[in-house]
């Protein structure tokens, strides 16, 4: 993609604005006022600024467009077609640890369509983009594309975890134990969207996980694809961008690694 198009210019010029924010913020991350906003899940003060920069440059160059936002929530426009889903920091933790591994990510979706996606990660400033039918590309118009690695033994396999519900924690452990089964280098990052782009670059070769949010992975969804990857739901057929649940990876290890967890689900069950 030698040219960026005026859709993905408008989402990388929103997510760098935000981004020179965030990263004086993660700065000075010991000082940030954290206010607590559900169990297990905390928001800073530059999440929430963050995602106001990036609402207001989006709206300013599609003021008619509705949004889907992990701290604004969902506001509709003028044209209920169109919506850019938002999340200003994937991996709060890490932001708020001091870990240089969170992202911003920005997706647009068009009548249930995800048609152009950034993950933007300001502390090491790699920019992952892509357009629907247009491939997906690293800042500088390198090309991305899935890994070839088809043994299962040799793959690096990323997951996540949220919640303490004790059945989704059994659930959890139970198919964390059969992956390792058969792929045991196992990783957990803590930032879904930076996993998914990951994928999309070679970098890691699958990546699962369930209680997942649509602004978690809807921009790292069409980077996947793009790349030549594949997508999809766990538990059935359904759109893994609401699904809840999500499993990514190259074309060679996806069925593999679907079929182990569809199993450990019934296991559970």
């Amino acid at each position: 993609m030698a040219t960026l198009s005026p859709t993905l210019t408008i989402m990388i010029r929103a997510a760098e604005k935000a981004g020179r924010v965030l990263v004086r913020d993660f700065g000075e991350v010991e000082q940030l006022q954290v206010s607590r906003k559900g169990p297990g899940d905390f928001v800073t003060a530059a999440d929430k600024r963050a995602e106001e920069i990036i609402f207001e440059e989006l709206q300013k160059a599609r003021p008619d467009y509705s949004f889907l936002m992990e701290e604004g929530g969902k506001v509709e426009g003028k044209d209920p077609d169109n919506a850019w889903i938002i999340d200003p920091i994937d991996g709060t933790h890490n932001f708020m640890h001091g870990i240089p591994h969170w992202c911003i990510s920005i997706a647009l979706e068009s009548k249930g369509k995800i048609l152009a996606g950034v993950i933007y990660d300001p502390a090491k400033d790699e920019l992952f983009y892509a357009e629907k039918g247009m491939g997906a590309f690293l800042r500088g118009g390198k090309r991305l594309r899935a890994s070839g690695r088809n043994d299962l033994e040799s793959c690096v396999v990323a997951t996540g975890y949220t919640g303490k519900d004790p059945a989704y924690r059994t659930a959890f452990v139970n198919a964390l134990n059969d992956i390792i089964e058969d792929a045991p280098m196992i990783r957990r990052f803590g930032s879904a969207a930076l996993d998914l782009a990951y994928i999309a670059a070679g970098r890691l070769d699958g990546y699962y996980e369930m209680l997942i949010k649509p602004w978690d992975v809807a921009a790292g969804i069409l980077l996947v694809r793009e790349a030549g990857g594949m997508v999809s739901s766990i538990n059935d057929r359904s759109d893994p961008v609401y699904s809840g649940n999500i499993i990514a990876a190259n074309t060679h290890i996806h069925g593999d690694l679907l079929k182990i967890l569809q199993s450990a689900g019934k296991k559970a069950a």
